[in-house]
């Protein structure tokens, strides 16, 4: 099992700045995700963002574990998160 502690990123989300920390291996499975659907990172950092009903952190790992159970990042790069 991977050992990562959280790393803080800026990001934008509607408009405004913000900073998130979550583990490197969620970053690489966010953007990962993103991209098999022609979105910026940041524009689904605001979708997760609208959804959220805790911290942002918390929402995003939650939505990364929800996309590797519906077989999303089924066999790619950033996988081990799955």
């Amino acid at each position: 099992m991977q050992q990562a502690s959280p790393k803080k990123r800026s990001v934008r989300i509607a408009g405004h700045p913000t900073s998130v920390s979550v583990e490197e291996p969620f970053w690489q499975a966010l953007a990962e995700i993103a991209m098999r659907r022609g979105q910026s990172l940041n524009a689904l950092l605001a979708a997760i963002d609208r959804e959220r009903g805790g911290n942002l952190s918390s929402a995003i790992r939650l939505f990364v574990l929800d996309s590797c159970r519906r077989g999303e990042l089924h066999a790619a790069p950033a996988a081990d998160v799955c």
